[in-house]
């Protein structure tokens, strides 16, 4: 159910164009700390994911692995993409608790 939850504000967030997406664009907005939220497919690879991840934790940007290429790409409306960075502060706090509900549930 939080899946569904997070893939719509992904949608909103997308259709508001407070999110960008695809390696170079996120790289972009991590590196001028225009990010505030990076989602990375969890069927992305590891290069990718290390990339994201060590990125995130250098600019202090929460940074998630969440859902697949194809479901990513299809919520906002484009072909596959492996990451997307929320632009919004609002979207982006609300997708994190999502996701620590998400996280708490699975414990």
């Amino acid at each position: 159910m939080e899946n569904k939850k997070i893939y719509s504000m992904l949608s909103l967030c997308a259709k508001s164009g407070r999110l960008v997406s695809g390696g170079f664009s996120v790289e972009k907005a991590v590196k001028n700390q225009s990010a505030y939220l990076v989602l990375v497919a969890q069927d992305a690879s590891n290069n990718t994911k290390k990339l994201f991840n060590q990125k995130c934790n250098y600019y202090k940007i929460p940074y998630f692995e969440f859902g697949d290429k194809d479901s990513l790409g299809k919520f906002i409306g484009k072909e596959m993409r492996t990451s997307v960075a929320v632009l919004d502060k609002g979207f982006a706090n609300q997708i994190v608790n999502y996701m620590n509900v998400k996280e708490n549930v699975e414990v």
